[in-house]
């Protein structure tokens, strides 16, 4: 029942608003029938207040205006002060103190009551008490202001929840983005060091087992059997990878278990390197200690890929893995010796050193890489390698 009023009363404003101001008018008009100077003096009154509370959505200060002063004029006429005599200034400052600040609202109260109060004690009349014709009227004045008030605040607070909930649903949404993008750029990182390495490491030892198979048949045998290796290395290193895109329902196989790679595979690296033939040296300066995950992963890529550049990018036939660990940096710088042929792209550019650069940066550190004086190239790396912790005594 309540519901369907409702809707009937959003659909037709018009006519609730015409019903609404006639019921006004009809109450107001009643209290100048038995009392004061007459009732024809009072109806015309009733009829201006009650037209005044038209504008009051719009302009609930002109409401107030022309209603106070029906009122003020109705009881300086000897009318009988009564909140139904009030009824219009009482909508009137309802309707302005829901839409006005608080300070507004009462500066009106305040405007309202020295109006009409005054008008009522210099009525003249003998039979009213003058409390009745003063602080009744400014207490019933009063009501409609706190109502209207504590209903403005009511809707603010909404609103600002409202708003609050918005931001927050605004703010969810852009972080998850951004969480979206970083794990695609950070996939989009790892395939390419995958598939770059591997392709270019089998492509070398491809080209280099084709050169011996006439002449060294048992070394091109062994390259080969490395490049069996290399390919199914690369495989099961994309299986890993692509398995990052699994919906969180999916379960993965057994090479999903397997720990990423570290500095602990650089023998590995360096054997897979040399059946292509690229002649790697490690060197190892301070006391080895193990890395965090992440930097642990991001040491190796960086080797993995200064490597991989040097296949792709030159004929060098030797190359320089140096790891310093100071207190609390590791520093690995990967050198070559350049070969004969000219190194194309300079620091900046290929995706490769972007990718070392993103990741040294992502893990707290910083990447250099640069041509050297004599010929050759050089990455640098800068890694945070925290201490060991100390034993505590027992």
């Amino acid at each position: 029942m309540l519901s369907s009023w409702r809707r009937y009363a959003d659909s037709h404003p018009h006519l609730v608003e015409t019903a609404f101001l006639l019921l006004v008018l009809a109450v107001t008009s009643r209290q100048y029938v038995h009392q004061g100077p007459g009732w024809w003096q009072g109806q015309p009154l009733a009829l201006v207040a009650t037209a005044g509370l038209l504008p009051r959505r719009g302009h609930p200060r002109a409401a107030v205006l022309v209603t106070a002063a029906c009122a003020a004029v109705s009881v300086a006429l000897g009318y009988l002060i009564s909140p139904l005599l009030l009824l219009p200034v009482l909508i009137a400052l309802y309707e302005l103190a829901v839409r006005t600040p608080q300070r507004t609202a009462f500066a009106c109260y305040g405007a309202t009551v020295a109006l009409v109060v005054p008008a009522a004690l210099l009525s003249g009349r003998d039979d009213q008490p003058w409390m009745d014709e003063s602080v009744g009227p400014a207490f019933w004045i009063l009501l409609p202001v706190l109502a209207g008030t504590a209903v403005r605040s009511r809707r603010a607070h909404l609103d600002a929840v409202h708003t609050r909930a918005e931001y927050a649903e605004r703010t969810r949404e852009e972080e998850a983005r951004h969480r979206v993008a970083e794990e695609r750029i950070r996939i989009a990182r790892e395939l390419h060091d995958v598939v770059a390495h591997h392709m270019a490491l089998a492509n070398a030892q491809a080209g280099t087992a084709a050169h011996l198979a006439r002449t060294h048949p048992e070394q091109a045998h062994e390259i080969l059997t490395h490049l069996t290796g290399t390919t199914a290395s690369a495989l099961r290193e994309l299986k890993a990878t692509v398995g990052l895109l699994r919906s969180p329902g999916d379960t993965g196989g057994p090479d999903d278990l397997r720990p990423p790679p570290g500095l602990g595979r650089l023998p590995e690296l360096v054997s897979a390197f040399g059946s292509a033939g690229l002649r790697v040296t490690v060197t190892v300066r301070g006391t080895r200690r193990p890395l965090p995950p992440g930097v642990d992963l991001t040491a190796f890529r960086i080797v993995q890929e200064a490597l991989t550049n040097v296949t792709k990018h030159t004929d060098a036939g030797t190359a320089d893995v140096h790891l310093a660990y100071a207190h609390d940096r590791l520093t690995l710088t990967v050198t070559d010796d350049g070969g004969a042929s000219p190194r194309p792209p300079g620091p900046g550019g290929g995706f490769g050193l972007v990718g070392m650069r993103e990741r040294a940066e992502t893990s707290g550190g910083r990447l250099s890489a640069g041509a050297l004086a004599d010929g050759g190239f050089a990455v640098t790396a800068e890694l945070p390698a925290p201490p060991p912790a100390r034993e505590q005594p027992s």
